[in-house]
């Protein structure tokens, strides 16, 4: 059912999460300012050539889109799309608790600065979105209880 508002903003969550996952958060600088790594969802390679990853970070937004995706087909229980749109919130929300930590870590371990990146926003406007889509779900089931009442 994509003619519903709903729809169109889940869609636009999934897009969203899904660049998320494939473009770097971030750029960890050296102190002598010449060599950086990108910090993606996955990992950051060192130019020097080791590896750290944050597989976290990429599954929760894995997890998230699948489950933004997933919501689109649940159209006929609106109930059950609130909680699942409840539970993405929740799930953004811990992505950029473990986002933090990661970051943190690494800076410490690595001794290096940290520049945030743009596509850092991304779950942010899914998240806003994820608002919306809660709004627009719930103004339907209001619409639907009153129409039983009316029967």
């Amino acid at each position: 059912m994509i003619q519903r508002i709903q729809s169109v903003y889940l869609l636009m969550v999934t897009g969203l999460l899904i660049a998320a996952l494939c473009l770097p958060t971030g750029m960890f600088i050296s102190s002598d300012l010449v060599t950086a790594a990108a910090f993606n969802p996955i990992g950051v390679t060192m130019p020097d050539g080791t590896f750290h990853s944050t597989w976290g970070l990429f599954c929760l937004l894995l997890l998230s889109a699948v489950i933004a995706f997933a919501t689109i087909f649940l159209f006929r229980n609106r109930m059950l799309q609130i909680r699942m749109t409840i539970f993405n919130s929740v799930i953004l929300i811990g992505y950029y608790i473990a986002f933090l930590v990661f970051m943190f870590i690494l800076k410490s371990r690595l001794e290096v600065t940290y520049r945030l990146g743009w596509a850092l926003c991304l779950p942010a406007v899914a998240l806003i979105l994820n608002y919306l889509i809660f709004r627009a779900v719930y103004r339907d089931e209001v619409m639907v209880r009153a129409a039983d009442r009316l029967r």
